[in-house]
């Protein structure tokens, strides 16, 4: 029987964000092969209200290509997130090798304020679109 462990929050965002900035790194010629037809943010298509995640994937791919202003532009969410990938990345693979011990559960208190540091960045970051798009 094999017994997986359990990854921690910024294992997890790390892995999915490395995953997407692959993605990120071929979705040009995918885009191009597919009759430019992209990813739609469902409550911009809904409402014509851009929810604080907008531009995320235009911001990746830009930051996987080097257009830097391009992608602070569009999304500097994706900036905070790129950071959090690469100073993580080594902690994953340190200790998927065995060389740094597992994580350990958080605290109430530190759950609460990394909570409310989440709240936060997302309310910047949804301020920031709703400007972008010339709601504010």
């Amino acid at each position: 029987m094999i017994v997986r462990r359990g990854y921690s929050v910024p294992e997890n965002i790390t892995m999915f964000y490395a995953g997407a900035g692959l993605v990120g790194s071929v979705y040009p010629f995918i885009m191009a092969h597919t009759g430019g037809h992209g990813l739609e943010c469902p409550l911009r298509a809904l409402t014509g209200v851009p929810c604080p995640f907008c531009g995320l994937t235009t911001a990746t791919v830009a930051l996987t290509h080097g257009h830097w202003a391009a992608a602070a532009a569009t999304s500097p969410l994706a900036y905070l997130v790129a950071a959090l990938t690469v100073g993580t990345a080594p902690v994953l693979v340190a200790r998927n090798a065995g060389l740094v011990a597992q994580p350990r559960a958080w605290s109430a208190a530190a759950r609460r304020r990394t909570g409310w540091a989440v709240a936060v960045v997302i309310v910047l970051s949804w301020v920031f679109q709703l400007h972008r798009y010339g709601f504010l």
